[in-house]
């Protein structure tokens, strides 16, 4: 179940929830009990498993390191060396 995250337009008061994806979003605030709560954006805690993803994502076991890495293996794109940025 996804935790949600919600803020009172009321009195400010933030909290998190967690819930059903199909459950009604939360309208009370339990601070100053007004209808004033609001689903606030954040970002997605999930992972990305299984066949057809990239080859460096997620990986265990044998880890290959990407065709674009400097010598210990960090991404050489990061620090601007990597082939494709220049063109």
């Amino acid at each position: 179940m996804p935790i949600y995250e919600y803020r009172c337009e009321s009195c400010g008061h933030e909290l998190e929830a967690l819930q059903k994806m199909n459950d009604a979003p939360l309208s009370d605030c339990p601070a100053c009990h007004k209808a004033g709560l609001r689903k606030l954006v954040s970002a997605a805690g999930f992972r990305l498993k299984g066949s057809g993803w990239y080859e460096t994502d997620f990986k265990g076991g044998n880890k290959s390191t990407p065709a674009c890495s400097d010598a210990e293996g960090a991404p050489a794109c990061a620090s601007g060396g990597c082939p494709a940025a220049d063109g």
